[in-house]
Parts: structure tokens; sequence; C-alpha cells
């Protein structure tokens, strides 16, 4: 037996808190006023239009802060251009719907293919030369993750030129280096605000023993207790120009993903890298050209 009108009235419900479901999200977030929404309302009966369509007709906010709020209604964070004070090299959370953002997530997908499916949690990214482009890669691929729903981890082991702390704006805080040497523990670890399933390790002081730090017995110790309470880690890594530490990380996550920088990395010098992957027991897991 049918109900044709009971259907259109659960429809016309689902819709009627479907748009008050927006209009909520665009009040929590500051775009309207409560006397704004009234307005809205009443346009919205007037014209019947959806709330939003409404709100942006009467010039109360703008395509993007509609997209903006729909994206936390959907579960698909990201960010307005100067929200969270964050570097704007964070192209995965200020221009999600971009050519650039779009290539995140194609690697994204390849490596939760490649990789995470197989039960991986931890994944070095590395580059050759400073400069090649790793932290830029392994900071919007973590937020990529992020916004996926995977409880994502970025830690920053690069011990001599760290760059997550400005990426995130997280400041000159403890971080890695002080939780190898023990003075810290897994409270060192932050959490961001405006992605609820990414937090940051950063690097912390610059030790004078980098390699040292890396290398100590209890570091695969210190990564298989963080790896409980995430789907993905993702550790950034100095180049592989400057010292050993890459390989040494990737040793200990398993594999690392490859970052060469278009008409700057010597292809010899990334055989050489992967020869030295395979000495270490890790795999090279792919590589990204970074045009840039």
């Amino acid at each position: 037996m049918h109900y044709p009108n009971t259907v259109k009235l659960v429809e016309g419900l689902s819709q009627a808190n479907n748009e008050a479901h927006v209009g909520r999200l665009l009040l929590d977030a500051d775009k309207l006023s409560s006397e704004d929404a009234e307005r809205v309302v009443r346009l919205q009966k007037e014209e019947k239009l959806r709330f939003g369509e409404a709100a942006i007709k009467l010039g109360l906010i703008t395509e993007a802060d509609l997209q903006q709020v729909l994206s936390h209604q959907f579960a698909y964070p990201y960010l307005s251009p100067g929200e969270g004070h964050f570097s704007p090299d964070l192209i995965a959370a200020y221009e999600p719907f971009g050519e650039q953002a779009e290539q995140f997530r194609a690697l994204r997908s390849q490596l939760m293919l490649r990789w995470f499916s197989s039960r991986n949690k931890t994944l070095t990214i590395a580059g050759i030369n400073a400069g090649d482009g790793a932290s830029y890669l392994a900071a919007n691929l973590a937020v990529a993750f992020s916004q996926l729903g995977e409880r994502t981890l970025l830690i920053d082991a690069d011990l001599r030129r760290p760059r997550q702390h400005v990426l995130f704006n997280l400041g000159n805080r403890p971080g890695l280096s002080e939780l190898l040497a023990g003075r810290v523990n897994m409270s060192a670890v932050s959490r961001i605000p405006a992605f609820s399933n990414l937090s940051v390790l950063t690097a912390g002081a610059v030790p004078p023993n980098p390699a040292e730090l890396l290398s100590r017995a209890a570091t695969p110790v210190k990564l298989e207790d963080l790896a409980g309470n995430y789907d993905v880690i993702l550790v950034d890594t100095s180049s592989a120009h400057d010292s050993s530490d890459a390989e040494m990380v990737a040793a200990r996550t398993g594999a690392a993903l490859l970052v060469l920088r278009q008409d700057h990395t010597q292809l010899a010098a990334a055989a050489e890298f992967q020869a030295s992957l395979m000495g270490a027991g890790a795999v090279l897991i792919g590589t990204v050209l970074n045009r840039f």
C-alpha cells in the first residue's frame, strides 16, 4: 500500500529541517544576526527560495559564506582566506575546490589504496633538497586526509629546518625533540580546531644532535604509542641532501613518498636515495613532481 501524501509530507519536513539547519549554521558562524535571519525567512517565504539563496539575494552573505557553512553540514571543513591565521600555502584548507587541491585528493586516494589500506599507518614524506616542497606536500596531505574523516597526525621530524609550526601558526612550542628526549609526553601533540580530525606534533626546539635523537631505540616505541590514536600519521623530514635523517625516519615508518622538484632535483640523487631506503629496510612507494 502506498501513501503518497505522507511521502510528500516527510519530504517537505526534511527540506524544512535542512533549511533551518543552514540558518543555524550561518548564525553560529556569525554570518547572520537574528534580525538578518528574520529578513531572510520573510523573503524565503515570499519568493519560495532556499534559505541560502534568500540570504545571498539580500546581500547578507556571499556564495563563499554559504559554501563554507555547507561544508560543515556535510563534514567537509575548509577555511575562508585569512581564517585560522594559517599559511596560505595550505591550499587544501583555503582553496579546496581548485586544481591543486584536487591533485592532493588524487594523491590521497593513491596512498589509501597502495599503503594505508594494508594496515599501515605511518608514512615518511621526504625531499632530496631543501625547498623541494616536502613540508608543503606533507601539510596539505594531512589536511586532505583529515577532510576525509581520517584521524590524522602530522609529525614534523625535520629537526634541522622545521616548517610545520609556521604553516599551522603553532609557534615555537615543545614538540618531537622534547618528546624523544623524554622531557614531554603526548600532550605535546596539538589539535587543530579548524579541522577536528587533524593534529600536529611540531619539531620543537632544534637540538644539537638531531641524528642521535632520531636514531634512538625508543623512537619506534613512540610511533607505536601514537599510532593507536590515529588512522594516518605523516612524518615530514629534513632533506636527504642535508643528512641521513630521512632514511632513518623512513626505516621507522616502513616507507617513504619522495618529492622531486621540477628542474631542480637530480634523478641520480633520487635513485641514490631509493637505494639507501632499500638498504634501511624501507620502500619507496612513489614520487611526486613539484612543478613550483
